[in-house]
């Protein structure tokens, strides 16, 4: 990982950011100096987060909370503003859900949940930490997903979601850049090693066709979205504010679809073998 971003004295605070991705953000910000706070729903898993974190950096802090909640967020941010004892100067929205499977085949509630998660999650996120947030000088950076602007086959209630997740960023990025604040989003590829990339492909050589559907050749990696978050959040990028960033190595540019469609085509397949009578109404 790039050892040159230096964010001593910043206060970081990551949600979602006790695994995956967002894990992997909270990682970067504490090996560059940073105090850095945590929160996702369940406390063992933020207390996992919160023993790492303090390996790599100057201090670190973790709050249990669900997004869908606004008072458990309200009441989460207060929580965070008192560890640091001071304003929020970097935030990322990670909190994220997702699940494979057709509109036909899901109920109100399951497509409720990723929307409550994804969508009405950032919402919850960005109105609480308004209050903490550094004036002028703050980061906040979404992560969105491609399915916000690729449509998927098994993926309509994540790319509905996402998409209002990046209108959400560059209305923000208006509305609050009066205050100094900056808002952008993030769009992650196919990274490896993360919980998405497994639920989408998970069979060993469905990743090798994705890896081959990747201009650059390869899967990126958790340490690829950290730097990024960390260039976005860098005194050097202090012009940038409501910028939809893809880091996925040309993915969404060519091979998205092609590579989405033959996985998707293959959870068809699964579906249909997995009911006898459907084999048998044929």
């Amino acid at each position: 990982m790039n050892t040159d971003f230096d964010f001593k004295g910043k206060n970081v605070f990551v949600v979602g950011g006790t695994s995956g991705i967002n894990f992997g953000i909270a990682c970067g910000f504490a090996r560059w100096g940073a105090r850095v706070a945590v929160a996702s729903r369940k406390q063992d898993k933020v207390d996992a987060a919160v023993k790492e974190l303090k390996r790599l950096g100057p201090d670190a802090f973790g709050v249990a909370f669900d997004v869908r909640k606004p008072d458990d967020v309200n009441a989460g941010f207060k929580a965070v503003h008192e560890f640091f004892d001071a304003d929020i100067d970097i935030l990322v929205s990670g909190a994220a859900g997702n699940f494979p499977a057709l509109v036909n085949n899901m109920s109100a509630n399951a497509i409720r949940s990723v929307v409550d998660i994804d969508l009405l999650g950032t919402y919850h996120v960005m109105k609480a930490g308004y209050e903490y947030l550094a004036k002028p000088g703050a980061s906040v950076i979404n992560i969105s997903a491609p399915q916000a602007f690729l449509p998927m086959s098994h993926q309509s209630h994540v790319c509905s979601a996402k998409a209002g997740v990046d209108m959400a960023t560059r209305t923000l990025a208006m509305e609050w850049g009066p205050d100094g604040i900056r808002v952008n989003s993030i769009v992650p590829g196919p990274i490896a090693g993360t919980e998405g990339m497994d639920r989408l492909a998970p069979l060993g050589f469905m990743k090798k066709w994705v890896a081959k559907s990747v201009p650059l050749g390869r899967q990126g990696s958790v340490d690829d979205i950290a730097q990024a978050a960390a260039l976005l959040s860098a005194e050097q990028s202090s012009y940038i504010s409501g910028a939809i960033l893809p880091v996925d190595g040309g993915w969404s540019q060519a091979g998205a679809s092609y590579a989405m469609g033959f996985m998707t085509s293959i959870l068809k397949a699964k579906e249909w073998f997995s009911s006898p009578l459907k084999m048998f109404s044929k």
